[in-house]
């Protein structure tokens, strides 16, 4: 049943489009019969193979070629069974033999390409260095050359090496309820094995496999599930009690909860995003969490109508713009296929504009705080350049954290988060 689940859901993904995600709850719900640790076990293989496909692929090709068999010439189903397989191989080192056990009798007459996987230095690498790369780091050729010419070939390594592991559950305290230590004793009072995040002082990060969306500890709104990043970007803003908080760009809510807390639920905050819809689901998320200080704002891109009378008004405002997700990828290990260059260059223009928008809510002396997901400098450092140059006269930078510089791009092999980068400015 596990291959039977991975095989359909990895073909929705390849072949229709459909995200990683929903294509996994659409069939883990349908298959009732599956036991927790198959579940997993389906979510793992899938994640994991979307993780290492051009690795795997790549592989499997330079096998395949031995014989003067090419991998798109297979049957479909044979074709997915076999990346599964040599997966296995590759990302859980399971032997050929138990990889072509589990991937089942159809490849049964290709069990030898597994063995070549299982030995890839005897394949070679390709010619070209920036294919060579995107073998090797199991990256889109495009994004290869876009790391390694911004961060060079060896950080581009290390980079893509914590981008295809599994990414850390990590949780937020919510302060309206608990301290951080207050949870971590009610966290392991439940069995769960857990420590403080290093860099967030309000962060709980999972040390074993749990489901915390049945812990009593989350039905009570102590805490919320946010990566440590996203925990620093709401940090960086500094919103204090009494204060008119705007979150420009709040999606889901997760960081406007974050701010709710700073805010211990006084003042005013102001949850805006494009879509309504996105808003809606923090309306139960800010119930069980507690967070009674905020209303939502549906603002079109096109109409400043919405907004206007917070014009001048907000004491901070955080613009954490659409983006490529660049930075999230070890969550979201589709995007990296689904992505091209020509879309990622289409976020640059529209975050200055959403910045340049919601820069104007600002108060003299107030707050203006920008974030992605992303790791790319024409969506980040580059966006703040801009809007620094034609905003000069209105806004300075300052430390984005404190003890940081004024913007900080976290990057998961450094820091254990995702890829979010943050920048703050002051309002002259």
């Amino acid at each position: 049943m596990v291959r039977t689940a991975v095989l359909e859901i990895y073909e929705e993904v390849r072949r229709e489009g459909a995200r990683a995600d929903q294509a996994l709850q659409r069939v883990l719900r349908r298959e009732k019969q599956l036991r927790s640790v198959e579940r997993r076990a389906v979510s793992d293989a899938v994640y994991g193979l979307l993780r290492l496909q051009g690795r795997v692929e790549y592989l499997l090709s330079k096998a395949l070629a031995t014989r003067k068999l090419a991998l798109n010439g297979l049957a479909t189903p044979t074709q997915h069974l076999l990346r599964y397989a040599a997966y296995l191989v590759v990302g859980e080192q399971q032997s050929p033999d138990s990889a072509a056990g589990l991937a089942g009798p159809e490849i049964e007459s290709l069990k030898w390409t597994l063995e070549l996987v299982a030995r890839p230095d005897a394949l070679g690498a390709p010619d070209d260095p920036l294919d060579a790369l995107a073998a090797e780091t199991s990256l889109p050729r495009w994004l290869a050359q876009l790391w390694s010419s911004q961060l060079g070939a060896d950080q581009t390594r290390a980079l893509a090496s914590a981008l295809n592991q599994r990414a850390p559950l990590t949780v937020r305290a919510n302060l309206l309820k608990n301290t951080r230590d207050e949870l971590i004793e009610a966290l392991k009072a439940e069995g769960s094995r857990v420590e403080a995040t290093r860099l967030s002082p309000w962060g709980v990060t999972f040390t074993g496999r749990t489901n915390v969306f049945a812990l009593k500890a989350f039905k009570n709104g102590l805490f919320e599930v946010q990566d440590e990043g996203s925990q620093l970007i709401a940090l960086a803003c500094e919103a204090r009690p009494g204060q008119v908080v705007v979150d420009g760009c709040a999606g889901a809510g997760g960081k406007a909860l974050a701010l709710a807390g700073e805010m211990h639920n006084k003042g005013r905050l102001i949850a805006c995003d494009r879509d309504g819809r996105r808003l809606d689901e923090m309306r139960p998320r800010a119930r069980r969490a507690g967070v009674h200080n905020w209303e939502a704002r549906a603002v079109p891109e096109s109409s400043d109508a919405r907004i206007a009378d917070l014009a001048g008004q907000a004491d901070v405002v955080l613009v954490d713009a659409p983006c490529s997700g660049l930075g999230a990828l070890r969550r979201n290990p589709d995007a990296r296929w689904r992505l091209d260059a020509a879309e990622v260059a289409t976020f640059p223009p529209r975050q200055l504009e959403i910045l340049q928008r919601y820069s104007r809510l600002v108060k003299p002396g107030g707050r203006l705080v920008y974030a992605t997901c992303s790791i790319n400098r024409a969506e980040n450092q580059d966006v703040r350049a801009a809007f620094l140059q034609s905003h000069a006269v209105e806004f300075t930078p300052v430390p984005a954290l404190p003890g940081w510089p004024d913007d900080v791009q976290l990057m998961p092999h450094l820091h254990g988060t995702d890829g979010f980068y943050v920048a703050a400015l002051l309002r002259r």
